[in-house]
Parts: C-alpha cells; sequence; structure tokens
C-alpha cells in the first residue's frame, strides 16, 4: 500500500500548472520572428486545404483552344501516358511492366461520361489510380479533359465521315 501511495505522490509531482506554459498566441508578438509576429505568411506554393478559390476553378472550364489543347497534350503525356498511353488506349510503360491495365479511354462508357467524371477521377483518384489533386492544377486538369476529349474523337471515326485528303494521308498517299 505505501508503495502504490508513493508511486501517486511522484506521478503527481510530475504535473504542472498547464497554465503556465509558454506559447504563443495568435496575433501577438513574438522575439522568435525576424518581423516579430507570431503569425508568419505561409511558404511559397503552398496550397491550403479546402482553398476555395482554387476549388472554385474546377467547377468553371474555360474556353477551347488551341493552347488548351496544347497544354492538355502536354500535361496528359507526363501524369496521364505512364498508365494510359500515348494514345489513351491503356498500353502504357507501367502497363507493361506488369501493372494493372487503366481502361481504354476511347471505351464507349468513357466517351459518354461527362466532363466532371474526369475532372473528378483526377482530383481524387479512381479504382488503382491515386489523386494527382496535389500535383495538377486545376486549370491544367480541364486542359488535360480537353486533350482527353480530342483523343476519343480521333479514334474510332468512320472512313466515310473523313475527307478524301485525310484518307489518302492515312493510307501514305500525298
Amino acid at each position: 500500500m505505501r508503495v502504490l501511495i508513493l508511486l501517486m505522490l511522484l506521478a503527481l509531482a510530475g504535473c504542472d500548472d498547464m497554465a503556465r506554459q509558454e506559447k504563443l498566441k495568435a496575433q501577438g508578438s513574438a522575439r522568435v520572428f525576424a518581423n516579430g509576429a507570431v503569425n508568419q505568411a505561409p511558404p511559397a506554393f503552398t496550397v491550403a486545404r479546402g482553398d476555395l478559390a482554387r476549388e472554385a476553378r474546377l467547377y468553371r472550364r474555360p474556353p477551347m483552344s488551341r493552347a488548351l489543347l496544347e497544354r492538355g497534350r502536354e500535361r496528359f503525356d507526363i501524369f496521364c501516358s505512364p498508365c494510359h498511353g500515348l494514345l489513351g488506349n491503356g498500353e502504357g510503360v507501367v502497363v507493361q511492366r506488369g501493372f494493372p491495365k487503366p481502361p481504354d479511354l476511347a471505351a464507349a462508357r468513357l466517351r459518354e461520361a461527362p466532363d466532371r467524371h474526369y475532372i473528378e477521377v483526377i482530383s481524387h483518384g479512381y479504382g488503382q489510380m491515386y489523386s494527382y489533386a496535389s500535383r495538377i492544377p486545376p486549370a491544367d486538369r480541364w486542359a488535360i479533359v480537353a486533350y482527353v476529349r480530342a483523343l476519343q474523337r480521333s479514334q474510332g471515326v468512320p472512313l466515310e465521315q473523313l475527307s478524301a485528303a485525310q484518307r489518302r494521308r492515312l493510307e501514305g498517299r500525298p
């Protein structure tokens, strides 16, 4: 019993008045920082979770332009082609090395999917794909979606819909 009381006294001796601890209060002053303020600006290129202005850009589709498609192709080649392949057919380099094959972006169900689906997949991931929200800014996500749509339109076009010049080019004739 004496040992238990002794242990309790030792435990209580370790307690301190938590109200008297050293701390910095928001909006106060601090000698620790060069500018003397407790609140400091975040480091450059920091993205806050739930940044409303950044998230709002995900809901405004930019107008279609050649520059948007070129940016989309560049970003697609960097972020998407390792798995999806340069044609979006799911034959990327990582698939050739044994990783699971992603879906062909020209598949009927993905052609019919709304643009919002692609934005959500890039932002939050899907299946084996992880989120690219921290790697791809909202404007680039829209550019990738525009390029995916261009890839989809370029595949599976019936021959009769092509002009004579386009058919000759496909056949390798001038």
